[in-house]
């Protein structure tokens, strides 16, 4: 009896975007604690509107700095599928050369920036990594 899944080890595969002149930082995009999913739900509660009422990117002082990014700023984040703007929050929550942007707005939708490009082995799209340009809005 093996129980109920199967597991294997496989090998590290670089995503299929990497960052580059035109796109130096790598977006991650991921979940926050006061909301769910699409927020059809959570959106509806006062108390977690008020700790997140909108979308917003995560970047590290050093980018922010060499950027020209200061926190709460409006920002443009650009991939090569599109670009939304979100306010910036200026932290080392994220590592040099990496942003972070939660899911959860439809009208922020991150996941219009991400790459869709397949897994070899499971063939389910990246959705969660590419490369962007953060461009300050305001000063």
């Amino acid at each position: 009896m093996r129980g109920k899944g199967r597991f294997h080890a496989v090998e590290f595969r670089e995503p299929a975007e990497l960052p580059d002149e035109a796109y130096p930082l790598t977006l991650t995009t991921g979940r926050v604690l006061y909301h769910f999913n699409s927020r059809t739900m959570t959106g509806r509660v006062e108390g977690l509107q008020e700790r997140v009422p909108e979308a917003y990117v995560e970047i590290n002082p050093a980018d922010a700095a060499r950027f020209g990014i200061r926190e709460g700023a409006r920002v443009r984040v650009v991939s090569r599928r599109g670009a939304i703007e979100v306010r910036a929050m200026v932290t080392d929550r994220v590592p040099e050369g990496t942003v972070f942007i939660p899911f959860h707005f439809g009208e922020q939708a991150a996941n219009r920036l991400t790459n869709p490009a397949l897994d070899p082995s499971s063939k389910i799209p990246e959705l969660k990594v590419c490369a962007v340009q953060v461009i300050p809005l305001e000063g």
